[in-house]
C-alpha cells in the first residue's frame, strides 16, 4: 500500500479509506500489511507509515504491519530504529521494518541527497540499524549521518527482533542487504518481465552473500510484490478498471524511466497488459495461476504474495477484488481447501452407502420402539 490515490481525491477520506482496507484485510484473514513512505508528487500521500501503523494496530486484531518501506536516506538510523522498537511494543509484535532507498528522487531532491547516494546511503543506514537492534553501542560517521556511542534505551518486544526486510526490484542492492544481514526481501518488482526473470538470480546472490556473512538466507521471508484486480469474470474486472489505470500509468511516467504500464488510453494500457503479464486483471483463477508462474520463477518457491495496492477500479469493485483473493486465492495455496473436497469427495461417491446406513438406523430405531411399546401392552 503506497497507496496510490489519484489528485483529486479528498486526501483526508482517501486515507480513512486506507484504513478501512487494512481493517477489512485483517477481517478477511490476510496475513499481512505493508504500508509506503513518500513526500511529493501528490499521488502516494502517506508521509509516516508508522504513524498509520500505530493507527491501524487499534483497529485490528492480527494482521501485521509493516513499513513498505521506510527510506533509509531520509531519516537518522537511530531515531527510525527507536520509532521501530518502541511500534514493537505498541502492537504485542506486529510491527515489520521493512527498508529502503527511496522511490521518488523528487524527495531525495527536495532533501538534498543526490540520487546517485540514495542506495550508499541507505547501505551505511541499515548497517547502523541492524547494529543497533542488535543491542550493540553504535559510532559512525558518514556524509548521511552522525551517531556516537548510540544505543538503544529499549530492547524489542519480540524475541530476538521483529521482522526487517529490505526492498528490491531490478539492482542486486536488496539481495546483498539481506543476504548480508540475514533479514527478509521484498521483491517489489516481482511482476514485472525483467524482475520475474531476475527471481532465480536474486535468490543466489541472497544465498550467497548470507553465507558469506553467516546467515542462512531464508525463503519463508522473501515477499514477492505485484498488482491484481479481481472480478468474478475476466470481462468484468476489465470493465472494472477502466476507471482508474490511465491516471495510474500517466503517473509512472513521470517517476519512473519505463512505467510498468504503458499506452494512452484504459483499452491499450488493458490490451499491452494482458500481453506483458505485469498485473493480473480476471477472475480468482488468474490470480492462481500468476503466483504458480512466479512460484516456478523463483526456482524455489517464497514465503508471501503481497497485492500491490491500487485504485485502479471503483471503490466497490477494489473490495470485492480483496474479497475474491481472500475467498478463492488465499486457502488455495495454504491448502486449506483441500480438506473439505477430500472429505466431500469420500462420503459423496460412497453412492448410497451412508444413506443406506442412516436408513436402517431409523428403521431400527422404529423397530425398537414398537417392541418396547408392545411388551409394555402385553398383561
Amino acid at each position: 500500500m503506497a497507496p496510490f490515490h489519484p489528485v483529486g481525491q479528498n486526501p483526508t477520506l482517501a486515507i480513512e479509506r486506507d484504513l478501512d482496507l487494512i481493517v477489512l484485510m485483517d477481517r478477511l484473514g490476510f496475513s499481512e500489511a505493508w504500508i509506503g513512505e513518500h513526500h511529493s508528487a501528490g499521488f502516494e500521500i502517506i508521509a509516516s507509515p508508522e504513524v498509520v501503523i500505530a493507527a491501524a494496530a487499534e483497529r485490528t486484531k492480527h494482521i501485521k504491519l509493516g513499513t513498505g518501506v521506510s527510506s533509509l536516506p531520509y531519516h537518522h538510523p537511530l531515531m527510525l530504529a527507536d520509532r521501530m522498537v518502541l511500534l514493537d511494543h505498541l502492537t504485542r509484535g506486529r510491527a515489520m521494518l521493512g527498508c529502503g532507498p527511496g522511490q521518488l528522487t523528487s524527495d531525495a531532491h527536495m532533501l538534498g541527497i543526490p540520487a546517485d547516494q540514495q542506495r550508499p546511503r541507505m547501505e551505511q543506514s541499515l548497517d547502523a540499524i541492524m547494529r543497533l537492534l542488535r543491542g550493540e553501542t553504535v559510532t559512525m560517521h558518514t556524509d548521511g549521518f552522525t551517531l556516537q556511542d548510540a544505543r538503544l534505551q529499549l530492547r524489542p518486544y519480540s524475541d530476538p527482533c521483529f521482522d526487517v526486510a529490505v526492498a528490491a526490484s531490478f539492482s542486486p542492492t536488496g539481495p546483498r542487504g539481506a543476504g548480508k544481514h540475514g533479514i527478509g526481501m521484498l521483491s517489489i518488482a516481482a511482476t514485472a518481465k525483467q524482475g520475474m526473470d531476475l527471481l532465480a538470480q536474486h535468490w543466489s546472490t541472497w544465498e550467497e552473500v548470507a553465507l558469506e556473512h553467516g546467515h542462512v538466507a531464508d525463503r519463508s521471508k522473501w515477499r514477492l510484490v505485484g498488482p491484481m484486480h479481481l472480478a468474478d469474470t475476466r470481462e468484468q474486472a476489465e470493465r472494472d478498471v477502466e476507471y482508474g489505470i490511465a491516471e495510474f500509468s500517466r503517473y509512472f511516467t513521470h517517476i519512473l524511466p519505463a512505467g510498468p504500464v504503458q499506452g494512452d488510453t484504459a483499452a491499450e494500457i488493458i490490451a499491452n497488459n494482458r500481453e506483458s503479464g505485469f498485473a493480473v486483471i480476471g477472475a480468482p483463477e488468474d490470480a492462481v495461476a500468476k503466483i504458480e508462474d512466479l512460484v516456478e520463477a523463483s526456482n524455489g518457491g517464497f514465503g508471501a504474495f503481497l497485492l500491490f495496492d491500487h485504485d485502479w477500479a471503483p471503490p466497490a469493485a477494489k473490495l470485492h477484488s480483496y474479497e475474491l483473493f481472500a475467498q478463492h486465492v488465499i486457502p488455495h495455496f495454504t491448502g486449506q481447501l483441500a480438506a473439505p473436497a477430500a472429505s466431500c469427495d469420500w462420503v459423496t461417491g460412497s453412492g448410497t452407502e451412508f444413506v443406506d446406513r442412516a436408513a436402517h438406523a431409523i428403521g431400527k430405531a422404529i423397530e425398537d420402539h414398537a417392541a418396547e411399546q408392545a411388551a409394555k401392552s402385553t398383561p
